[in-house]
């Protein structure tokens, strides 16, 4: 067969499309083969003797995930064999077979299961079983503003000990990772383990980063004011590494604990990019964070800031798949940031439903999303604004009238993330993607990864 230099050329660069998407797949799986192969074999050889503990976490925003697997590494610098896992994966079996298990648990929203837990709740907790030669411990993670302080890790010790369980010592509660607390369960660890050397329990430390840019979104808004932020590390230090999905801590100068922010950039853009949104008081005072971010920090100024991973918001084994994103408000922030890394990774089909309140103020990032939906990074682009029209309409509402279309790409293997409000959004888009797929299939899309939320 006689080709054309044109025909050769195409020919070659077909072949080349097809080698790196292959390479690229190739890699993709690889990498999440080997992290489900740490998440389900026990330290050391997988043939060997079951584990002398296994460590469960539920987790929303993952440091309850972070703080089991340093849980984990403290007993494997002591030769303690270990099984690490979400409680998402703790079946009947598991339960019935363990000995000893640390629960590393956190609280989401009013008292509610985190995502990778609703399934063990839900299948687990409904019923009874026979623990009584089950011992445990348990950290509980919460927030004390909320009005159900730790009240999910609260139903699993119940529930444990109404099956017969015996915890080894009562358990420990958390508010929002106070020192106090996490060296309580510390203590304990070391004497479980029967060592004191342990892997580093800090999270790494806060850097000095410049406020390079702010600018006010949304002037004329019914809603509070909106501000775009960009920073960049201050001096000589270098631009660290992250994945679309990952936070943004800031430690404001007036607050005990750091602020976290989705981070709606990638490293390609040289600045890590926050959307945040200035909280006023009953009084009208500003929120300490928000009000120093937005209205007292200036252009040029220092903050300390730091990048923490954000395993369960990052795309991960879902980076190969058809991606459906639904936020509203400044959860568009995380939003960007996929859809950054997906317009680098020239990677799709993606599509973006997003709420916020007027057409007019509040479309954050319209030029450019209409740039990616024109040039076909962006495949789709529901957008609803509750102000607009007399009738309140809200995402969830598109999400509904779009159901045909939403069960197609997950029947073609979509996954869903969600960013955004805790409060009317992220349960209103949960009730309504349950009503299209139903809450079994929702709760199996959780609990296998396809389905992410990052909200609050």
């Amino acid at each position: 067969m006689n080709l054309t230099s044109n025909e050769l050329l195409r020919l070659l660069l077909a072949i080349g499309a097809v080698s790196a998407y292959g390479l690229m797949c190739l890699l993709i799986a690889r990498r999440e083969t080997a992290k489900r192969r740490v998440e389900t074999q026990f330290a050391g050889d997988a043939h060997a003797a079951p584990p002398a503990w296994r460590i469960a976490y539920a987790s929303q925003t993952g440091t309850a995930e972070e703080i089991a697997r340093l849980t984990a590494d403290t007993f494997r610098l002591a030769g303690v064999r270990v099984l690490l896992t979400a409680m998402s994966a703790l079946d009947d079996a598991a339960l019935v077979s363990s000995e000893r298990i640390l629960f590393i648990v956190s609280t989401y929203g009013e008292g509610d299961p985190p995502d990778n837990a609703a399934l063990f709740a839900q299948r687990q907790m409904s019923r009874i079983l026979p623990l009584g030669h089950l011992h445990y411990a348990a950290l509980i993670l919460g927030d004390r503003s909320y009005t159900h302080f730790c009240g999910f890790g609260q139903q699993l010790n119940s529930w444990l000990n109404a099956q017969g369980a015996r915890a080894l010592f009562p358990f420990i509660e958390v508010d929002r990772c106070d020192s106090a607390s996490m060296n309580a369960w510390y203590q304990q660890l070391s004497h479980l383990a029967g060592t004191d050397d342990a892997p580093d329990w800090q999270g790494p430390t806060f850097t000095a980063w410049r406020l390079a840019a702010r600018a006010h979104l949304n002037p004329g808004s019914q809603g509070n004011d909106i501000f775009h932020l960009e920073f960049e590390p201050a001096g000589e230090t270098s631009l660290p590494d992250w994945e679309s999905g990952d936070l943004a801590q800031i430690q404001a100068p007036t607050d005990v604990h750091p602020r976290e922010y989705s981070i709606a950039s990638i490293p390609r853009d040289g600045r890590v990019h926050l959307l945040v949104r200035l909280h006023r008081h009953m009084d009208g005072t500003y929120g300490a964070a928000s009000g120093w971010l937005t209205q007292a920090l200036h252009v040029g100024d220092n903050v300390p800031l730091r990048i923490r991973q954000h395993e369960r918001f990052r795309l991960g084994e879902n980076a190969a798949r058809p991606l459906i994103l639904i936020g509203n408000g400044s959860g568009i922030s995380g939003l960007r940031g996929h859809l950054k890394a997906r317009v680098e990774a020239k990677s799709g089909p993606n599509w973006l439903l997003f709420g916020e309140r007027n057409s007019a103020c509040d479309f954050h990032y319209r030029a450019e999303l209409e740039t990616w939906l024109e040039n076909g990074a962006l495949d789709k682009l529901d957008v609803v604004f509750s102000r607009d029209k007399p009738e309140r309409r809200y995402v969830q509402d598109r999400i509904l009238e779009a159901s045909c279309a939403l069960q197609d790409w997950i029947n073609q293997g979509a996954a869903i993330y969600v960013c955004g409000s805790l409060k009317g959004m992220a349960g209103g888009v949960d009730d309504a993607l349950a009503a299209i797929l139903s809450r079994s299939t929702l709760d199996e899309l959780s609990s296998t990864g396809r389905y992410r939320r990052d909200v609050y």
